[in-house]
């Protein structure tokens, strides 16, 4: 009974210094069959073959870890940072292999753009559309481009001198934009529409400062939860400048009060102009 509870906290509580990190010659055949950059290639394929392989099998998703790490994405981002580390150490990548956090945010993203729609009276196709819209420019589109833009920068200067070996996924890329995205997504798609139209769309100091401020809330959250994401890895240096937008974003939020600029009656008339 020692052993076995011994064997629990090794396995799930590791130290930092023991986690390992990503490492393009970590896989050289002893038998010289593969060299380093195929074995790597060959891998990366392969996980990414078994992450599409799950998304149609729902009964090997565990939702209710997807909904745990929702939760705490809100309340402490850390500790969902600190499971990428644990499967890392048990299963040899940062990225998730389990779409159900995927599937889970698909699903928000659905009931909170139709909500959108009904609190901005669109009409059936309309609120189609909106929903094309978003999930596929708004959350796929700016995802795999933004994940792209990250692990470049990433890869090519924020990785330290004595660590060249190692690199930054694309797939843990990506899925720091979605750990990201999904606080983003509630606070403008759900939270926000409870405000819409008894008080932000009403062209007052109170409405665009409430509308505003959610603004500078969400993209608040998308800067820090996105550094959290990258200064977990151990290889990696600087990650402090990813937090330097917020320099220019509450510069922004203060201009847009002077000028009464409404962020979200911007959104609304794009979202309508989109629809039409």
């Amino acid at each position: 009974m020692f052993l076995q509870n011994t064997c629990k906290r090794n396995v799930f509580l590791p130290s930092r210094k023991m986690l390992p990190s990503t490492s393009v010659n970590s896989l050289v055949q002893g038998n010289g069959v593969l060299n380093s950059r195929d074995a790597a290639r060959h891998t990366a394929g392969a996980k990414r073959y078994k992450y599409l392989r799950r998304l149609f099998r729902f009964r090997q998703m565990d939702f209710e870890f997807a909904a745990w790490q929702m939760l705490y994405l809100f309340t402490s981002p850390q500790r969902v940072y600190r499971n990428f580390h644990y499967r890392k150490q048990t299963k040899d990548q940062w990225a998730r292999d389990d779409p159900a956090f995927l599937v889970l945010l698909s699903i928000w993203l659905c009931v909170s753009t139709i909500g959108f729609g009904f609190v901005l009276d669109m009409g059936f196709f309309e609120t189609i559309k909106l929903l094309l819209w978003v999930v596929l420019i708004d959350c796929v589109g700016v995802g795999l481009l933004i994940a792209t833009l990250m692990w470049f920068i990433s890869n090519k200067y924020l990785v330290k001198r004595q660590s060249r070996d190692y690199d930054v996924e694309w797939g843990y890329a990506f899925d720091v934009h979605l750990n990201a995205f999904y606080p983003l997504l509630v606070i403008l798609h759900f939270i926000q529409l409870f405000f819409i139209n008894h008080v932000i769309l009403t062209d007052t100091f109170i409405g665009y400062l409430v509308g505003n401020t959610l603004w500078l809330v969400a993209v608040g959250y998308y800067i820090y939860v996105t550094f959290l994401g990258y200064s977990a890895l151990p290889f990696l240096k600087n990650t402090v400048i990813l937090l330097y937008p917020f320099a220019p974003l509450i510069l922004l939020y203060g201009l847009s009060l002077a000028l009464g600029w409404n962020f979200t009656h911007t959104l609304c008339s794009f979202y309508k102009y989109r629809v039409k």
